[in-house]
């Protein structure tokens, strides 16, 4: 007979949407409620006479969905009545009672919570003989299952079965004791009949009786035959012959490797005492274990670095400067310093290896300069870039106590390179950071001192590895960044800008034949000619090295090849007029010498990451404000203090405390334009103190002329830096003088030959000089 009643009764009812569980006729059921709609669904059926609700399930396949709709309901579920309940804050404990199976046939509303129009599910009436055993014989298997397991009223389970008097309800209830999981506890629910109900439950508990007893045959098999040392034997056995059929190497075959490694690795005795206490270590681990894996890549890994392992030096002087030649144009003494240190490793092999350290503005060769030394010493070349580094364990690496520990990029450059004399280059060592994981600068210290790192320990590693025979180069744009102990390590290599001319050596030298091999643009379809190359550089590039040139170059050979691409293979001649169709407008407005000239008004020199530049110096009388100071133009700590030396020259100097009284009680205005580009350092001393004198005097300053230097209060003119780079600047402009303090003469040097003379230098130590010569009659 069946459990539920046969008439179809059709009625609506709020809907609680369960998930992970099936509520099934006849069983109980703790639910815990959290969500809105579910709450809301309670407190509906709670307000209900009967207190009843429909439990639907969430479809398997839409368990971990956060927003449900009605697609993602299965569309049988049981129709419940709340026994008990208990509310906390916002949540609610209902204890369900399933009555019976519904069909859902639509939702009628499912704000605030899910309503649905149901009909009654009965199940048809099926008890045949065949049924009837399978029912028995699932309760048995049942029993045998759970003989030991109690209910919470201390009842047998087994016996809390066997009291319920319904059949079906029976069957329900082992299901639900089970946990067939939601999918089969559907498919239970859905069935048709009392037949297939007990099937589906007799193949589900028949399997999990015949894993139960296997698994306690092994079991019993292990414990009565075997001792612990034959147990992790035959394990050992069956786990090798398991990895054999995966065709991976066994744990035994594994250590071996290893050991065969080691002895051909060639290691140090101390690295060979650790690697071998270690492989005593993974000899007593089981391949599966965590400290297994470990210990194996840290073997792996002092296997893989070359301990004795090095490339042998190629001394052919005359080759290393026909490749260093070959590779960058000029650059004179850093080719002369690579050429000295070959020179005393032909004489010397065992000295130690410099630390060089490039210094220049983007783009004038730095990195690509590291690559030909490698490639005319004949060794192995391995690049790290240190921009942004702030984690000194990034060099020296992790302990191996963290998870996923390392080593550091210092060995792992070394391990790459496969020799333990390659060259390294560490890259814009100027922008390493800092923070509350360590000073990468610190660690830097002893990788980059050879007094030290010819025992480095590295944090992974632990072991002694010698760094002295690695070449070491970095690179940067400034040294001011750079922490002094570290740079008192490194023997630095200015590279300072290119002039105009050099610039178009190197274009047509490097940059054009590399542009047309990169296209793939005949050789002669493109054709510059050297005025047209200079107009690219002047108009369309602001830089020291030749990187926006190179993009320049680029883009008119990609221009071009879309010309060849479309069979047009005529020759392209670029000119001044026709390059705007290729570049466009120009992008760069250099300082050219004024047109709009006046008193107060002096042209300095300054040095930039980029290169040189001109500035010029703008001084103003303010109207009956007296004692007052404006310094403007986006000017640091250092040009402030010079203008205030400059200005407390001028006013202590006999020859500029007479005049009117207008100008004795005027305020002062000092500006250096171009607000948006940063200025600082001491070397406009001069140009301030030219620029108030004409201002004071109402005397113009020769507008022809370009001045640099510090001044002091007794108005001598100390040196400064970067002489090449603003005389280079101050040429571009159109300048044929330029003043610089005596002492600078000697930088003189580093000035083309081509450049010095068109340009006249006055060389001076005293501002009386400077004063003389730029600006007519001041004293007369």
């Amino acid at each position: 007979m069946s459990a539920e009643k046969n008439e179809l009764v059709s009625s609506s009812a709020p809907v609680l949407v369960l998930k992970d569980a099936v509520l099934f006729p006849g069983t109980t059921l703790p639910v815990f409620v959290a969500s809105a709609l579910g709450v809301e669904a309670i407190n509906a059926a709670l307000s209900g006479p009967e207190k009843s609700l429909i439990a639907v399930t969430i479809r398997a396949s839409s368990q971990d969905k956060l927003d449900i709709d009605h697609s993602d309901l299965y569309q049988i579920g049981t129709k419940a009545v709340i026994s008990r309940m208990n509310r906390v804050e916002n949540s609610i404990n209902v204890l369900l009672n399933g009555i019976s199976r519904v069909k859902v046939n639509r939702y009628l509303k499912d704000k605030p919570y899910f309503e649905a129009d149901v009909t009654s599910f009965p199940m048809s009436e099926d008890s045949t003989p065949e049924t009837e055993a399978l029912h028995r014989e699932t309760l048995k298997i049942f029993t045998d299952m759970r003989r030991n397991f109690t209910a919470e009223t201390g009842l047998p389970i087994s016996e809390l079965v066997k009291n319920v008097q319904n059949p079906l309800y029976q069957t329900y209830l082992i299901a639900a004791i089970l946990g067939l999981g939601v999918e089969k506890e559907q498919t239970l629910l859905e069935a048709s009949s009392r037949k297939e109900v007990c099937q589906i439950l007799y193949d589900y508990i028949s399997y999990e009786q015949n894993v139960q007893k296997l698994r306690e045959k092994i079991s019993t098999q292990v414990a009565n035959e075997l001792g612990k040392e034959q147990r992790e034997y035959v394990l050992h056995r069956q786990l090798d012959e398991i990895q054999k059929e995966l065709g991976e190497k066994s744990g035994k075959e594994d250590i071996k490797s290893l050991e065969d490694q080691m002895i051909k690795a060639g290691l140090p005795e101390k690295a060979f005492n650790e690697a071998k206490k270690q492989l005593k270590r993974l000899s007593s681990l089981t391949s599966i274990s965590p400290e297994y894996q470990v210990i194996s890549s840290y073997l792996q890994h002092i296997i893989e670095l070359p301990w004795n392992k090095k490339t042998e030096d190629n001394l052919d002087l005359n080759r290393a400067e026909a490749i260093l030649n070959e590779d960058h144009y000029d650059l004179k003494d850093v080719k002369e310093r690579i050429i000295e240190q070959l020179a005393v490793l032909k004489l010397n092999p065992s000295a130690k290896g410099p630390i060089l350290c490039f210094v220049g503005p983007p783009g004038v060769g730095k990195t690509s300069l590291g690559q030909s030394i490698a490639r005319a010493l004949g060794r192995k070349f391995e690049r790290m870039s240190l921009g942004g580094m702030h984690d000194e364990a990034e060099l020296r690496g992790h302990r191996r106590t963290y998870i996923g520990a390392m080593p550091g990029r210092i060995m792992e450059a070394i391990r790459r390179a496969t020799v333990n004399n390659p060259l390294i280059m560490l890259d814009e060592i100027d922008k390493l950071g800092v923070d509350f994981r360590g000073d990468p600068a610190a660690a830097l210290m002893e990788i980059l001192d050879p007094a030290q790192n010819f025992e480095f320990h590295d944090n992974y590693l632990d072991l002694p590895f010698d760094l002295s025979k690695v070449l070491f180069i970095t690179t940067a744009n400034t040294t001011d960044n750079i922490s002094k102990p570290l740079l008192d390590r490194m023997e630095t290599l200015r590279l300072s800008g290119y002039t105009e001319y050099e610039k178009v050596e190197i274009a047509k030298r490097y940059l054009i034949p590399r542009e047309i091999s990169d296209t793939g643009i005949p050789a002669n379809i493109l054709i510059l000619k050297d005025d047209v190359i200079g107009t690219i550089i002047r108009e369309y590039t602001r830089e020291a090295g030749v990187r926006e040139l190179q993009r320049s170059i680029s883009h008119i050979a990609r221009k071009i090849a879309m010309q060849v691409a479309k069979g047009n293979n005529s020759p392209v001649e670029i000119t001044r007029i026709n390059i705007l169709e290729f570049l466009g407008p120009k992008k760069v407005f250099l300082e050219q010498i004024r047109k709009k000239w006046g008193n107060g008004i002096s042209t300095g020199m300054a040095w930039t990451e980029t290169g040189g530049d001109i500035i010029y110096i703008e001084t103003s009388l303010l109207p009956k404000r007296k004692e007052e100071i404006k310094i403007t133009g986006y000017i640091g700590n250092i040009m402030r203090e010079s203008v205030t030396c400059a200005l407390s020259y001028i006013w202590a100097h006999p020859n500029f405390r007479t005049g009117s009284e207008e100008i004795r009680e005027s305020g002062l205005h000092v500006h250096i334009p171009a607000g948006a580009i940063p200025k600082d350092g001491p070397s406009a001393g001069v140009a301030v103190a030219v620029a108030l004198a004409s201002l004071y005097t109402k005397k113009p300053v020769r507008n022809d002329l370009a001045m640099t230097g510090e001044i002091t209060l007794s108005g001598l003119i100390l040196p400064v830096g970067g002489i090449k780079e603003k005389v280079l600047a101050a040429h571009r402009a159109g300048i044929h003088e330029i003043v610089i303090p005596r002492a600078n003469e000697k930088d003189l040097n580093e000035v083309p030959e081509q450049i010095r003379s068109e340009i006249k230098f006055f060389l001076a130590d005293e501002i009386n000089e400077v004063l003389h010569e730029t600006i007519p009659g001041i004293f007369g």
